[in-house]
């Protein structure tokens, strides 16, 4: 019995960190500030007997779901090569790869056969479809719809139903493309029109100009 409760309360304790940590990442996906909390939890997460990897692929899980933010790329360098090479963690690596590179078919494909480690966390294909929104949307001016259904990986009637949230709420337009296609245009932006980007000198005020030329004479 004497083993048996410090036991309890270790692992009872682990469970609220984690917990802890957990809301930090949810909370605050963005900010920098929670690092240090998230660096000692992982730190503690590698002692033999306390490390729990479901707890630390659940952190990864959802700092790719914080992507574009390099959240994922600055946990994993809390984490050892030895962990790394362990199953999920490579699959989870190999998932962001596609992410980063915008190669979202087979970032779907394999997400397919890992479902066992992304369901754990909620929200995390709807995370990863408005990332693949983000993306699109520096990239190009007018979208093929079925280059958007692939980047998103939704087709049919939720495709209509997501269109049309996106029409009346984000700016989106629909045109007619070439034979029975749609096209999908986007809203304006210095990123996909690159003529509505400013130059630097565009930015320089008048009197910092007229100061100029005094010393130019």
């Amino acid at each position: 019995m004497g083993r048996e409760q410090p036991q309890q309360e270790q692992e009872g304790g682990q469970a609220s960190m984690a917990y802890a940590v957990e809301q930090l990442v949810a909370v605050n996906p963005y900010n920098p500030d929670i690092l240090p909390d998230l660096e000692d939890y992982v730190n503690q997460q590698f002692e033999p007997d306390r490390m729990s990897t479901q707890i630390v692929a659940r952190i990864l899980v959802k700092a790719l779901m914080a992507m574009p933010a390099p959240d994922f790329s600055l946990c994993l360098f809390l984490i050892s090569e030895r962990v790394q090479m362990e199953e999920q963690f490579k699959t989870l690596i190999v998932l962001s790869h596609y992410l980063e590179t915008a190669r979202f078919r087979q970032f779907w494909d394999e997400a397919a056969k890992n479902r066992h480690i992304l369901d754990v966390v909620p929200g995390f294909e709807q995370a990863i479809q408005a990332y693949a929104v983000h993306v699109l949307s520096l990239t190009y001016q007018k979208i093929p719809r079925s280059i958007l259904a692939e980047a998103i990986n939704i087709e049919g009637l939720s495709l209509e139903k997501f269109l049309e949230h996106q029409v009346a709420n984000c700016g989106w337009i629909l045109e007619k493309g070439q034979g029975n296609g749609q096209l999908i245009v986007l809203p304006r932006s210095e990123f996909n029109h690159p003529e509505l980007k400013k130059s630097s000198a565009d930015n320089v005020p008048l009197e910092h100009i007229t100061r100029i030329f005094p010393i130019l004479g």
